[in-house]
This record gives structure tokens, sequence and C-alpha cells, in this order.
């Protein structure tokens, strides 16, 4: 995760909600100004909350004050809420509040080198993250073997995740991402995202994950 967004994420021993980038400007078409603030606000704050109370609940385990058998509850909570309070976070960055970029330098190689053309890649995106049952995520990642390029399509926000798996773009396919402005029409949805993608931010975060050593 990009390091910008790891500060704004975590202060003084607790998970942070991180403000919305964009200045006070909505990211529409993509989303309304009323499922911005509902999704970041409540949503995004509910996973940060639950991370932050499950951490305490270790917490105190560790000190010998709760019973482990509350432990892998406990894990799971942290698991589930964590994987979405940085999922969130990513998202909030890859999202563009005015135009569109379009993926450049080594962002435009590695697509091309993995997916044969930009059209197909998006074609990709589109259908894995159409596919995802329920609620999900679409995400654009390195794997940390081959260190090329992978589309996942994740359940919930930790589930088909390959360990390693460096998130570079990351769609949110949960109903609340989405719902107010488009209904049911997922597809709408991700059409009008790949057009808002905040190619820069995907870029730098490539370079990033092609200097990390996994």
């Amino acid at each position: 995760m990009d390091d910008s967004v790891l500060r704004d994420t975590w202060a003084n021993g607790r998970y942070e909600l991180p403000p919305l980038p964009y200045g006070g400007e909505v990211p529409e078409p993509l989303v309304s100004a009323e499922t911005l603030r509902l999704h970041h606000d409540k949503h995004h704050a509910a996973y940060v909350a639950g991370a932050n109370a499950a951490m305490e609940t270790l917490q105190l385990i560790n000190e010998g004050k709760m019973s482990p058998a509350l432990a892998p509850a406990a894990t799971q909570d942290l698991v589930f809420n964590l994987s979405g309070h940085m999922l969130h976070s990513l998202y909030w960055e890859n999202i563009g509040a005015d135009t569109q970029t379009w993926p450049r330098d080594g962002m435009a190689r590695a697509i091309a080198e993995c997916f044969g053309c930009y059209e197909a890649f998006e074609k990709l995106f589109i259908a894995v993250s159409l596919a995802v049952k329920g609620s999900g995520w679409g995400v654009l990642g390195m794997d940390p073997v081959s260190r090329r390029l992978l589309v996942l399509g994740i359940h919930s926000h930790q589930n088909v995740l390959v360990p390693g798996f460096c998130p570079l773009l990351v769609c949110d396919v949960w109903e609340h991402a989405y719902y107010l402005t488009w209904k049911n029409d997922r597809k709408a949805y991700l059409h009008a995202f790949m057009q808002q993608i905040d190619w820069d931010t995907v870029e730098k975060r490539l370079q990033k994950a092609c200097c990390h050593e996994f």
C-alpha cells in the first residue's frame, strides 16, 4: 500500500479513517455526494471501528485479562475489518475526482505485456468484477511469485486472495458502493469506474511494488 495512504490509516496505536482526497469535490458521475458520504463516513468508518475493537480484544487476551478462547473470533473480526479498511483506503485514492488519466510508463507496458492491450484488460477487469458473487472487490495487482499483473475477484474483503498479492487498483463492488446511483446495475457502475481511474496513482503503486522484495 502507498506510504501516504498508510500514514493516514494508522496513528497513535489505532486505525484511523483517512480523509477523502478530493478537496471537497465529488467524483461524479461515478458516485453522488450522498453515496460518498454514506460509503466513507458510515461504512468505511465501521470497518475502522471494528478493526480497533478486535485489536483491543486481542490485546486484553495477550495481557491475560480475557480468555484465549475468544481469540479465534477476534482474529477473524480483525482480518475482515482491517482488510475492508485497507481496500477502502486504496479505493478512495484510485478514483479520479475530475478528468480521466490513462495508463502510462510502467503501467502501460505491464498491461500490454500481461493482457495484450488496454481494451483486453478492461474487458477482463469488468468481467471478473461483475462475476463476484454477493459482496466483494475487483482488484488488479502484482503476483508476488511471477511479478506479473493479475486480476482477482475478492469475496467479502479477504477471501480468494493470494498471500503476498500487492493490490494496485481496486474497485468496490459491495452494493453500498453504487446502489444509490446505479441501482442494481453493477455493470454500468463498472464501466463508469473504468472511465474515472486515477492512473497516476496506480502507476506510483506499481513503481513501489516493483522495488519491493516479497
